[in-house]
């Protein structure tokens, strides 16, 4: 399996741009993501520094590409407004472009739900996805910019992501925003998104506390306390399998987290699973597993079997903190861990060689094989 990972992370460095292959920097914020991810958990499995060098060269060219203006934007520099001495100290402190094909719509530009999908902007899901990346990169690393620039860049999402309703008073978070995060692309509000803000930005606290405890980190307090406040309430089942797999991601950091300390309550858990679990009901229940490869999008797919491997890593979370089990945890996990064959069957079936000549593959050829590596290998992305 680590040699099948290495094979393809190796492929995709050489053909974005890493690693001095000669080609042209091709970066896309949720790919590299976990791209950045699988080079650690290569370098732990191997103990070859390469694959260290590559994860930190990546982190830099992601920073350089999408920290900055786009090549074809009348804009230049980076996308903060900070000049090219303070932009290299802060390379997160505006944010990061997704990285699409096309520049994003003006504000006097009609909205076009189709075109949206092509065009640049920045969204919070990718944007959490990479405060990640960079705890993970500070945790294996042992440096604490990384852990500075993911508290930069949580601070830089929430103030241009969070809107107040001026009836209500109630926070939200919208869904896409322009490059210079000062208009709303998508108005409307991601699903899991107050989720995933809630939980990175603990994992953040953690890795600060953890990592790099002798540097002064600003402090996440409001942003806790913001997307707290959006959890009231939530509901979180989905029939996307990229959806189920988010939850359970997520599910298995906050175990994590309160493993650690660094989240007291847990109630939330039980929320997370029972909602998984209905959900994969509700999936499995309108497979159709004999569709070809062609109709199926396989990072979706990639993206519940890594949340499965989350199961396991909860599972053994559960084994090593007692006080943190409960019947009604170990009940729901073990359910869980019911749809470990439904895992090997995606891994499985986009390992085919015949299957990564479809369309829908080579359509989405980086960040379905990366996803394919984060399945195979998924002890770093999943840890906190």
């Amino acid at each position: 399996m680590t040699e099948e990972v290495r094979r393809i992370m190796l492929e995709f460095a050489d053909d974005t741009g890493l690693g001095g292959s000669g080609q042209a920097p091709r970066r896309y914020l949720w790919t590299d993501a976990h791209a950045v991810c699988n080079f650690l958990g290569l370098y732990r499995r191997t103990g070859d520094d390469g694959f260290r060098h590559l994860a930190l060269e990546l982190v830099d060219q992601v920073h350089h590409v999408l920290g900055r203006h786009r090549d074809d934007d009348p804009r230049s520099g980076w996308i903060s407004g900070l000049d090219d001495a303070e932009g290299e100290a802060h390379p997160t402190a505006g944010g990061l472009r997704i990285g699409k094909d096309r520049g994003e719509r003006r504000p006097d530009e009609s909205y076009d739900e189709r075109a949206e999908w092509d065009r640049d902007g920045q969204y919070y899901h990718y944007l959490t996805k990479w405060m990640h990346a960079l705890s993970r990169t500070s945790a294996v690393c042992g440096e604490a910019k990384y852990c500075r620039w993911a508290v930069e860049l949580a601070k830089a999402a929430h103030a241009g992501f969070v809107t107040v309703s001026p009836v209500s008073g109630a926070h939200r978070l919208r869904w896409k925003m322009s490059i210079d995060l000062s208009y709303p692309l998508v108005a409307s509000s991601g699903h899991h998104d107050p989720l995933d803000g809630f939980i990175t930005y603990n994992e953040i606290g953690l890795c600060a506390s953890r990592d790099a405890p002798d540097a002064e980190m600003p402090a996440l307090g409001v942003e806790n306390a913001d997307t707290a406040l959006m959890l009231e309430g939530g509901r979180w089942e989905t029939d996307d399998p990229l959806g189920i797999g988010g939850l359970l991601f997520d599910a298995g950091r906050l175990l994590q987290l309160a493993a650690a300390g660094q989240i007291a309550d847990v109630t939330l858990l039980a929320s997370l699973h029972s909602a998984a679990r209905s959900s994969i009901e509700v999936y499995t229940a309108r497979m159709q597993p004999g569709r070809p490869a062609d109709y199926r999008l396989a990072f979706r797919e990639l993206g519940l079997s890594i949340g499965l491997h989350a199961v396991t890593h909860m599972q053994a979370v559960l084994d090593g903190k007692p006080g943190l089990a409960t019947d009604s945890r170990h009940g729901e996990l073990t359910a869980l861990a019911g749809y470990a064959p439904l895992r090997l069957e995606i891994e499985e079936y986009w390992r085919e060689p015949a299957r990564q000549e479809a369309r829908s593959w080579l359509d989405h050829h980086d960040i379905n094989r990366v996803m394919l590596a984060t399945s195979l290998l998924p002890d770093e992305f999943l840890a906190v």
